[in-house]
């Protein structure tokens, strides 16, 4: 059932297109009959996320929204003169009802909820301490999503190694745990998990299928981090006088605790949407809502609500919370899925497609999925873009069908989640997390690599340790 936009919200709509990624919408399109040029907005787009930051940071500070509206509408205005106005701003709303409001709905709900918890006092950061927060932090990443942990733990982490001279190797183990292999198990850890959940995959899946692959990589990493940690802890020359050491030890304690128990009710809500199903849906602008969604939606605002009536003003402050990283994360995604109409389009016309030479690069001569090139293809385009639209990408280029990539494809579904979330630690900017833990510790003194310094780490830690993966799991 299809129902006319009401005029009052017409300018709102139009203001608001690039609030609303229509993935949903894409097989609208005649995917065969779109030439590759219409994957140009969504390259500029991701292009512009990678690059203006690094080169114009401040134009893209101020601009980034702009930016995003203006690639997205690179896209609607030619679509809506080709193919309607109807193909255009239709596909846009049901995606904005279907698709991107849950999605920011419960970004929102982790990052206001987790930035209420806020750790006071300090430890002293031994190998054995860093090493045991950072897998707490990678154990929380699952549950609080990879943005909540990262900004719930960095600052701890920082205060408690304060005092040595070599801590930049730190942050770096953090980016690739906590903000990112650490959020593989669960739709809360990483948006491309999320986004898979809300396209149908079950909560639990990841958890029961790429956990062995989780386990591997995280406790590698810890392993080589606390030997590095050790080796530069028993340097005498990394440790500062105990008179110079900013924040001398004292006993932990947490402002904002109530914010636990509201994080135990996200977990709560999400699971119920994907275990209750009445089988009632309800129209809402065109779009068809399942009913288990709305309340899960309803009440995670709800928990927004409470989180920021019930948390102290001290441990927000504490944190430093603002607005800025969730706006940043709603208008870039945003413009995100909206480009990525066509190439989803493109990518589900298969060999018809104007990406048959992308179908054919992960499938062999028996039209079977090549589960190592899936890996390393999600993972290559998750170091340098966005991993949520990346994971897109490929969940659609192996068929779309959840419930067929759940089962007979499921290596196959392990293999693209594994490569967009473990992969997004490859660079600064494969991740949101990566460059807000990296801009805390540079605020805090930290010397952190610059961006070829860090692929510099990645290339000699993690890179090793897939290829390794490649050949245990992926074969």
């Amino acid at each position: 059932m299809h129902t006319r936009l009401p005029s009052s919200l017409l300018s709102v709509f139009i203001g608001g297109l690039a609030l609303s990624p229509a993935v949903s919408y894409a097989a609208s399109l005649d995917g065969s009959a779109l030439g590759a040029a219409w994957a140009i907005p969504f390259a500029g787009l991701l292009l512009s996320i990678a690059v203006l930051p690094l080169v114009l940071p401040q134009v893209w500070h101020h601009h980034f929204g702009k930016i995003a509206l203006g690639w997205a509408l690179a896209f609607l205005l030619p679509c809506a003169a080709l193919f309607g106005p109807a193909v255009a701003a239709g596909g846009a709303v049901h995606a904005m009802v279907e698709e991107y409001i849950p999605f920011i709905i419960l970004i929102t709900s982790l990052f206001v909820v987790a930035g209420g918890i806020c750790v006071r006092g300090n430890l002293h950061g031994t190998p054995a301490l860093n090493t045991g927060l950072l897998a707490i932090g990678t154990a929380l990443a699952s549950i609080t999503g990879t943005t909540g942990a990262s900004m719930l733990m960095i600052r701890p982490l920082i205060r408690a190694n304060d005092n040595r001279k070599h801590a930049a190797h730190i942050v770096v183990f953090f980016i690739f745990l906590v903000a990112n292999a650490g959020g593989s198990l669960t739709p809360l850890g990483d948006p491309p998990l999320f986004l898979g959940f809300l396209q149908g995959v079950d909560f639990f899946w990841t958890m029961k299928n790429v956990f062995p692959e989780t386990l591997f990589l995280c406790a590698c990493l810890l392993a080589i981090f606390y030997l590095l940690d050790r080796h530069y802890y028993h340097n005498k020359e990394d440790m500062r006088p105990a008179a110079q050491d900013p924040t001398p030890d004292s006993p932990i304690a947490f402002e904002g605790k109530a914010n636990f128990a509201l994080l135990g009710v996200i977990v709560g809500l999400v699971l119920m949407s994907g275990v209750w199903k009445p089988g009632i849906h309800l129209p809402v602008f065109g779009a068809e809502v399942e009913l288990q969604n709305l309340v899960r939606d309803l009440l995670l605002i709800g928990v927004i609500f409470i989180s920021l009536a019930i948390t102290p003003k001290r441990a927000r402050e504490g944190n430093e919370f603002s607005w800025g990283p969730i706006q940043e994360v709603g208008k870039l995604f945003a413009g995100i899925f909206i480009t990525i109409i066509p190439v989803i389009a493109m990518l589900r016309a298969g060999e018809q497609g104007a990406f048959a030479g992308v179908i054919r690069a992960v499938t062999d001569n028996h039209g079977q999925p090549v589960n190592a090139m899936y890996f390393w293809a999600s993972g290559i385009l998750s170091s340098f873009l966005d991993n949520a639209p990346t994971y897109l990408v490929f969940f659609n280029t192996a068929g779309g069908d959840a419930a067929v990539l759940m089962t007979k494809l499921g290596a196959t579904l392990a293999a693209i989640s594994c490569g967009s979330v473990f992969m997004g630690a490859n660079s600064y900017i494969g991740n949101a997390p990566n460059m807000m833990v990296k801009a805390i510790a540079e605020e805090r003194g930290i010397k952190m690599p610059s961006f070829f310094g860090y692929m510099g780490w990645s290339c000699a830690v993690l890179v090793p340790l897939f290829i390794l993966m490649t050949f245990l799991f992926f074969r």
